[in-house]
């Protein structure tokens, strides 16, 4: 309940945030590796603008994301690796794709975490209709039960027993966190810009921005445009050779608009290769 002073108010913190911010401070010594890299979308958005205007359907851009993440990590499966014990790592045949969706909770707009099970052998549209029936949950049925129905003072101890038996047991971890993540910020604000996430013991992709930006295709000059990305890397697992090889696939599938149907939409980048002036072309930095 909300208490009104006269220079302050007095708000609830909501139980989902207390339990985001524990499991957020469990990992902040993981050693991550972080690229900044932009994709072209100017192809994927025609087409979903193209899509919206046939059938007045507005497909989900974080499904069509969350598709080509699956595919790459499904081509580069020790991005997902997770360590069993010391000498040993699990490398899961799934692609599950944690993420968070936005649900109203007492008047308050909460991030609600969602696990896209086998997300590597799903549609873009099954995908999408995934996160559209997740999104009309009884947001009751969700908070009713497992972790969040206990008191506060549990929860550090059971995340720490819970920790304990991920390390030993991946399974766990894939159960209740996925083997990947996507999240997104640029959803908030025009213009490119990216994030750095906190710490997870997982793959982890931050959709940024997307900005406008001039590229040389043919001889013209033509706006495309070009989505911010960062993509996170446990660097206990991963070295930057394969987690560029796994980067480079993700920003292929991206910008061709993989899983995006029988698109009639046609590339501006079709047959120009090599045309985008050096200085224009993305790049990706890797930060450890």
């Amino acid at each position: 309940m909300k208490q009104k002073h006269h220079d302050y108010q007095l708000v609830p913190y909501p139980k989902i945030r207390r339990w985001l911010a524990l499991t957020y401070h469990s990992v902040q010594h993981t050693p991550m590796m972080h690229g900044l890299i932009e994709a072209d979308v100017t192809r994927a958005r025609a087409f979903l603008r193209e899509q919206k205007a046939k059938t007045g359907e507005t497909l989900s851009f974080t499904a069509f994301l969350i598709a080509c993440l699956a595919k790459a990590v499904d081509e580069h499966k020790a991005v997902q690796a997770f360590r069993k014990g010391r000498k040993h790592l699990i490398l899961f045949e799934e692609v599950d794709v944690y993420t968070l969706i936005d649900r109203d909770v007492a008047g308050q707009d909460l991030p609600m975490p969602y696990i896209v099970r086998a997300a590597n052998r799903k549609t873009v549209r099954e995908i999408h209709q995934e996160i559209r029936a997740a999104q009309g949950q009884d947001v009751e049925k969700v908070l009713k039960g497992g972790v969040l129905s206990l008191p506060d003072l549990l929860f550090r101890p059971f995340y720490s027993v819970f920790s304990w038996i991920g390390r030993r047991y991946p399974q766990v971890w894939k159960k209740y966190v996925g083997t990947v993540g996507i999240t997104a910020v640029g959803m908030f604000g025009k213009g490119a810009g990216w994030g750095i996430p906190p710490a997870l013991p997982t793959l982890m992709i931050t959709v940024g921005g997307i900005g406008e930006k001039p590229v040389l295709v043919n001889g013209q000059i033509v706006m495309r445009d070009y989505l911010s990305l960062t993509i996170s890397f446990d660097h206990d697992i991963i070295d930057g050779a394969p987690a560029a090889r796994f980067t480079k696939r993700l920003k292929d599938l991206i910008e061709s608009g993989y899983g995006l149907f029988d698109s009639t939409v046609e590339s501006d980048l079709a047959g120009a290769e090599g045309t985008i002036m050096e200085s224009e072309r993305p790049s990706a930095s890797f930060a450890s």
